[in-house]
């Protein structure tokens, strides 16, 4: 069964085991869901590593991930996600703070990031998402002709950027492009809707504008996407997998929760297509 969990974003799928096979008709109806719900909430699953790569590959294929320091031995196209890093100065890291789309900085960007909760803390640790399509759709016409044919400069790590990202390591490094260039307003290549696509984690700035002005730019487009009407806030259940769209969702991870208790989550990505 899936039951929508807002109007415009977010899905719960329940009374399906992902160790199972699927038939082709379930998998097109679950890819047709992704599309139209662009976030999808897996209840009751409870998958290894090896399970969880094999569940998700039913809907595209892996992304090479960036960071390789959170890969699992037992399986590198799996990484993990937990508040139990720590910056080389003893600060602790907390994945997916702020306000983004997943490695925009690479030049196909993976169309969509699978979270899957293996720990979690008793409160806490929220994901919000917010629907950048309906974003775009209620900019007042002026602004979305200003920004329809605008490009944005993709680094690893934005020196304008409020969060810090962990560095990379030699090798890895040699594998990300030092910066892309996408259209600020991308199309969806499935559903031909039309998104603001912005990420202040890794927009360096936009082609052929000021910086200062650029910079204004993207603090009001990020204001306008990030209201309450365009959110879905997922609490996190034990053996939830969460599969979203990078394509036309931002998201953020909240740090509200005793960091004495651990939140360790697999995350695996799956590749996508040229933003036009």
């Amino acid at each position: 069964m899936i039951r929508p969990l807002t109007s415009h974003t977010g899905a719960e799928v329940v009374g399906l085991d992902l160790t199972e096979p699927l038939d082709d008709a379930l998998r097109d109806r679950l890819n047709r869901a992704f599309i139209e719900h662009s976030v999808l909430v897996f209840r009751d699953q409870h998958l290894s590593p090896h399970q969880l790569l094999s569940a998700v590959q039913l809907f595209g294929e892996v992304f090479p991930q960036h960071n390789t320091r959170f890969a699992l031995p037992e399986c590198p196209q799996i990484h993990y996600i937990s508040n139990q890093d720590f910056f080389p100065d003893g600060k602790r890291y907390i994945p997916g703070e702020g306000y983004h789309t997943d490695h925009s900085n690479a030049a196909e960007p993976p169309k969509a990031t699978v979270l899957h909760a293996v720990q979690l803390p008793d409160h806490g640790g929220d994901t919000q998402f917010v629907n950048m399509h309906r974003a775009y759709e209620t900019l007042p016409p002026a602004i979305s002709a200003r920004i329809d044919d605008l490009r944005a400069v993709h680094v690893y790590q934005s020196r304008h950027s409020e969060r810090k990202l962990m560095g990379l390591s030699d090798a890895a490094r040699q594998k990300v492009p030092d910066a892309v260039v996408h259209p600020l307003v991308r199309t969806h290549p499935e559903s031909g809707r039309k998104a603001i696509y912005l990420n202040p984690i890794r927009i360096e700035g936009l082609l052929g504008m000021e910086e200062c002005d650029a910079l204004a730019l993207l603090d009001d487009l990020l204001a306008h996407a990030t209201q309450p009407q365009y959110e879905y806030r997922h609490r996190w259940r034990q053996g939830d997998l969460v599969m979203w769209d990078n394509r036309c969702l931002l998201h953020k991870a909240n740090g509200d929760y005793d960091m004495r208790q651990v939140r360790y989550l697999y995350r695996i990505m799956l590749k996508g297509d040229v933003p036009v």
